[in-house]
């Protein structure tokens, strides 16, 4: 597994689950940082997910997880930005493939329509998983 950074946000409709991820960042020692939101106070999704996008398409960070509460805004928001490959997962398989195939470097979940446990699953294939280049890399170059 690559060095890991990873930035992570959510808006007010993914919280819970934000501070469940972080958790899970913290027990496997992954450097991380957090741009929020921080409280369940109502909050503007396309801020949070500008600020993660950002982040990762400079370069400041190699991975970003965007929650919110159907993950779809938040997705929508990241792909607008240059170099950005977010990728809504909602099952196991698909946030493997979407690194494998599509070397995805946002993870986008909704906190409204998976459970927790499957959420964090989710996550943790998605980390580990790496690109696997050849004809994906091709595919992969063609989106840039």
């Amino acid at each position: 597994m690559e060095d890991l950074k990873v930035v992570i946000g959510s808006d007010h409709g993914g919280f819970h689950y934000k501070e469940t991820v972080i958790d899970y960042l913290k027990a496997r020692n992954i450097e991380f940082y957090d741009v929020g939101t921080y409280t369940r106070e109502s909050c503007d999704y396309p801020v949070i997910a500008n600020d993660v996008a950002g982040r990762v398409a400079s370069g400041e960070f190699n991975r970003g997880i965007l929650i919110c509460g159907t993950g779809i805004g938040m997705s929508i928001v990241a792909n607008k930005v240059k170099g950005i490959r977010a990728a809504l997962c909602g099952d196991t398989y698909s946030a493997r493939v979407s690194r494998a195939h599509n070397n995805a470097n946002i993870l986008c979940l909704g906190e409204r329509v998976i459970g927790e446990h499957l959420a964090l699953d989710i996550v943790d294939i998605w980390l580990k998983t790496g690109f696997e280049g050849g004809r994906h890399k091709r595919r992969v170059d063609m989106i840039e």
